[in-house]
């Protein structure tokens, strides 16, 4: 059961239903921003292995430096918030990752390997504050019963974002460039990189100058307050309570850090996956239009699990979800040709509800320490930078048998959905009021 804590924020907005509605509203525009941006790595990872010639790992390390962000970001974000609140803190997100879109520019004109990945860390770091304060903002916003279906509603619009990605970073990076119009054996000469290295400065443009405007809107918007029950408690009070006897989120912690190598594998390494000849046998410009498939799936997801959650536990489909997920990634590995490309695009329903599920499972009964969990489960979003891991076991045993290693993520999360994300009885002693 829900904390009460969590009933009295939603009680304390001074607009009632109508007031966390239009915010909701709002902030999905937050959530659509940041999957947009993060999923253009998907299109630019492939760009930048053939501008600076990498192989698989050294692709991969530049994905794990975004994720690092998240890890290094998370309490300084959390410190943030406390200090100038949580509109602030957003508008504050959209000017850091504005900043860092501005920093491809530069980057991209030399081109330098080195301010490529500094400004994507800087991007990285701003959308860390967004999660750290929208999405427990989202989760006790409104009524808690419903706070997984309310977070898998908004996530979905982080989806849409990450559905249209691949088709802006096709058509203006991979499709403007000789490395994505080519084969996937086609060795560039140095001037054709240097051209190609250049085509990303107009799209990261494009996305400074609209992060710009989402921060002057939410400057402008009275965000509801989430009253006093939801602010950091007294010292004395929280001292009364401990996170690590909570075992729904001692276990939802590893639940996200190993799902996001999961997500983030799949996503990063599928065009050239896809393209290869036994696979798809496609160019990577053609590649990233099944790229949006796989987001496609993961919007559509989470829309289906929002509804579904209003009458199912979320729990229940998380374990079905992991499953199918699981059985996808086994035809992957172990299937050839359209088939085996057909499965990993379908992944990306099955993983969709995982993240906003786990999130809110995870701080399901905390009460005065929901701010504290909430924090440490984004953290965990810093085990998308474990990609590596799945490069270098792709350097070395090849491309498809390194995805045993998203297999055996989706296990955890079943093993969390079935007995982790169980609330323990510590749950109800925090719930009380203080």
């Amino acid at each position: 059961m829900a904390a009460p804590t969590l009933q009295a924020s939603a009680q304390a907005l001074p607009s009632g239903v109508p007031a966390y509605r239009s915010a909701l509203t709002l902030l999905a525009s937050l959530f659509f921003m940041w999957g947009f941006i993060t999923v253009i790595n998907n299109t630019l990872l492939p760009h930048l292995r053939s501008v600076f010639d990498l192989d698989y790992t050294r692709t991969t390390l530049i994905e794990s430096v975004w994720f690092i962000a998240y890890f290094v970001a998370s309490l300084p974000s959390a410190w943030l918030i406390e200090r100038i609140g949580y509109q602030r803190a957003l508008v504050t997100g959209l000017v850091i990752m504005a900043a860092g879109a501005l920093g491809m520019v530069p980057a991209a004109q030399m081109p330098s390997y080195a301010i490529t990945v500094a400004s994507l860390f800087v991007i990285a770091c701003g959308i860390t504050l967004l999660q750290v304060a929208a999405n427990p903002y989202v989760a006790v916003i409104g009524p808690p019963e419903t706070a997984s279906s309310r977070l898998n509603f908004v996530q979905a619009f982080n989806s849409f974002g990450t559905t249209l990605a691949p088709l802006f970073g096709g058509y203006l990076i991979l499709g403007r460039t000789a490395a994505g119009t080519a084969s996937a054996d086609t060795v560039l000469t140095q001037a054709e990189r240097l051209a190609d290295a250049q085509s990303v400065q107009l799209p990261y443009l494009i996305v400074a100058a609209v992060l710009v405007v989402l921060a002057i809107v939410i400057a402008r918007y009275r965000l509801p307050a989430l009253g006093g029950a939801t602010q950091r408690h007294a010292r004395e009070e929280r001292a009364r309570h401990s996170l690590w006897s909570h075992r729904n989120l001692v276990l939802g912690i590893p639940a996200i850090f190993i799902y996001l190598i999961a997500e983030i594998g799949v996503s990063n390494l599928f065009i050239n996956f896809v393209a290869q000849p036994d696979i798809g046998n496609l160019t990577h410009e053609q590649a990233s239009h099944y790229l949006f498939l796989l987001w496609g799936g993961m919007m559509v997801g989470r829309f289906a699990g929002s509804f579904l959650m209003r009458s199912v536990a979320p729990e229940h489909v998380l374990a079905l979800f992991s499953i199918g997920a699981f059985v996808a990634m086994l035809v992957t590995v172990f299937a050839t040709g359209p088939l085996a490309m057909w499965s990993l695009i379908s992944v990306g329903l099955f993983h969709s509800i995982m993240f906003p599920t786990i999130f809110t499972l995870g701080i399901r009964g905390l009460g005065p320490l929901t701010e504290e969990g909430s924090g440490l489960l984004v953290m965990a979003i810093a085990g998308g930078a474990l990609v590596v891991v799945q490069g270098w076991l792709a350097d070395r045993y090849g491309l498809q048998l390194s995805f045993l290693l998203t297999a055996a993520c989706e296990l955890y999360v079943l093993f969390y959905a079935l007995w982790g994300a169980k609330p323990s009885p510590a749950a109800s002693v925090a719930a009380q009021p203080a």
